[in-house]
């Protein structure tokens, strides 16, 4: 009986450190993917993201935004921001949401005009 039950705790633990193993691995690619599409968003980017603590990607679903338009963003914002107002009923937390998404936006596009200044001095004109 002794040799059974140590032959069950034994594969038991095989096959709990087997699907640990491969939590981990998945876990691993997970994260080095996430670095990948941060550093491919471009350092400035990136340094934003950690400065403000929300992604571009959170911004824009925040916002419900697909393109980075200021017409747009401000827009969204404003009916976002007025909808949310403490004075109708909305919430504190997420009428300071809707604010740090914009802000965030207004960040990347700050960024991203001076790139597309380069880009089409660059390029030959045809």
């Amino acid at each position: 009986m002794a040799k059974y039950l140590a032959q069950i705790i034994v594969m038991g633990a095989q096959v709990v450190g087997r699907a640990f193993a491969r939590a981990l691995q998945q876990e691993y690619a997970a994260s080095q993917a996430a670095a990948r599409a941060r550093s491919s968003a471009g350092p400035q980017s990136a340094a934003v993201s950690s400065i403000t603590g929300m992604s571009l990607q959170e911004a824009q679903q925040i916002l419900n935004v697909s393109t980075l338009t200021p017409e747009d963003i401000q827009k969204n914002y404003e009916h976002l921001f007025k909808v949310n107002d403490k004075a109708v009923g909305g919430s504190l937390y997420l009428q300071s949401k809707v604010l740090r998404a914009k802000e965030r936006l207004d960040e990347e596009l700050s960024i991203q005009t001076p790139q597309q200044k380069q880009q089409s001095q660059q390029s030959p004109e045809t």
